[in-house]
Parts: C-alpha cells; sequence; structure tokens
C-alpha cells in the first residue's frame, strides 16, 4: 500500500509531467499510466473525454478499456456515462451484482474479468472534460486510501488537460492566423491589394465556396491556387 508521503512525492513527480506535456493525448497518457503506478486497486486504467460529437476514448493502458468504454455508451449505462453526467466520483465494488448497470456490469466482469471501478469526472471550473476511468481485477480492489488518491490524481489531471487543450488551441489559433497572413501577402503581391482587400478576397472566396478560411489560406500557400480558380 502507498503511504502518504510516498503518495505525495509521486503525484509531485506526476504533475510536474503532465505540467511538461503540450499534447492533450500525452497528457492523459500520462495520466492513466501514472494511475497504475499510484492506486494499488488499479490494473486498467483509460481517459473518456467529452467531445462535439459525443465521448472519445483516446487513450487506454490495455485494449479492454476500449471495449469497457464502448459497451457503456452501446448500452447507454455505465460508471463513466454516471460520473459525467451526474456524479463526480462513481465507485464499484462488484460489478456482478452492482444493479446500476445491470446489462453492462455483468458483461465486464463475465468477458474481461473485472470486478471492480472507480470513475471521477475531470473538470476545470464549470467545464466537464472528461472522466478518468480505472478498474480492478478483484471484488474491493479499491480501498478508502485509493479512492482519496483517485480523487486527488484526478483533480490535478483535469487541471493538466484543461492546459494541454488551452495550448492546443493556442497552437491552432497561431497556426491559422500565419497561414491566413501568408495567404494576404500572396494575393496582396499578385494583385496589387492592400491588406484589407486581400483578406476581404479569401473570406469572400471562403463563404462563396463554403470553404473554412483556414483550409483556403492552406491551400493558397501550398499551391500557390485558389481553390477552384488561379
Amino acid at each position: 500500500m502507498t503511504g502518504p508521503e510516498q503518495f505525495n512525492r509521486d503525484l509531485a513527480d506526476i504533475a510536474r509531467s503532465m505540467q511538461g506535456e503540450r499534447s492533450t493525448v500525452a497528457t492523459m497518457q500520462l495520466a492513466v499510466e501514472a494511475a497504475r503506478t499510484v492506486i494499488t486497486g488499479c490494473e486498467i486504467g483509460a481517459v473518456s473525454i467529452v467531445t462535439k460529437t459525443g465521448i472519445e476514448t483516446p487513450v487506454l493502458t490495455h485494449p479492454h478499456a476500449r471495449d469497457i468504454d464502448e459497451w457503456q455508451y452501446e448500452l447507454g449505462e455505465g460508471p463513466c456515462l454516471d460520473a459525467l453526467q451526474r456524479h463526480e466520483l462513481v465507485h464499484s465494488n462488484d460489478l456482478t451484482t452492482d444493479d446500476r448497470w445491470p446489462r453492462w456490469g455483468p458483461r465486464v466482469a463475465r468477458e474481461l474479468g473485472m470486478r471492480s471501478m472507480l470513475s471521477h469526472r475531470l473538470f476545470s471550473s464549470a467545464d466537464t472534460l472528461g472522466a478518468l476511468n480505472l478498474y480492478g481485477a478483484a471484488p474491493s480492489a479499491f480501498t478508502t486510501d485509493d479512492i482519496h488518491h483517485a480523487t486527488t490524481l484526478a483533480a490535478h489531471v483535469g487541471v493538466a488537460l484543461a492546459a494541454a487543450q488551452d495550448s492546443e488551441n493556442l497552437v491552432v489559433a497561431l497556426d491559422t492566423r500565419t497561414l491566413i497572413g501568408q495567404a494576404t501577402g500572396l494575393l496582396m503581391e499578385r494583385f496589387d491589394l492592400s491588406p484589407e482587400q486581400a483578406f476581404a478576397a479569401l473570406a469572400r472566396i471562403s463563404q462563396t465556396r463554403n470553404i473554412k478560411l483556414r483550409a483556403v489560406a492552406e491551400h493558397l500557400v501550398r499551391t500557390r491556387q485558389l481553390p477552384g480558380g488561379p
């Protein structure tokens, strides 16, 4: 069992590692691998994230974790869904007898051998970002200390995940700004336009051809041609 002092040292190392990652996926992968290190009952871990189109599971420590999550979405029941929609923490000591998920729980235990689970919502301020999902093979695999450690780890993961997403959004925004600037410069040079006229031309092409402004600029910079024309 991980003692408080050792856990605090491990958590500090994990937090520093996550802060050093710029990629959202890399941050989440560190989180699930860390869970297996500092939470004694954890044998399989995954992070599910909320996207514009639904819920995805981009990182996991074992292929079974993807089956576990996909069955939840397929059946419309499970701890990850509950954590995302209703509760901050969802815990079960035995999935074979837990009546909250009468179809999902027994299937996970029967086909994959996982009997215990913890699902902790990841959030920053008011935004739900996803859930940290942990599974153990034995009944009652997660102790009180494990649950406390998972709660603490999830808080750090939520902050790191939000920071990574902000960082990625900033990179995308800067890349887009650079592309549009380059495309505007090409139009200015080719057609003797002012910066305002060149940008207006890009915007007009984007609207009339129903193509995102970034895609118009990227095509022009890459091919030196406007989409669909000279």
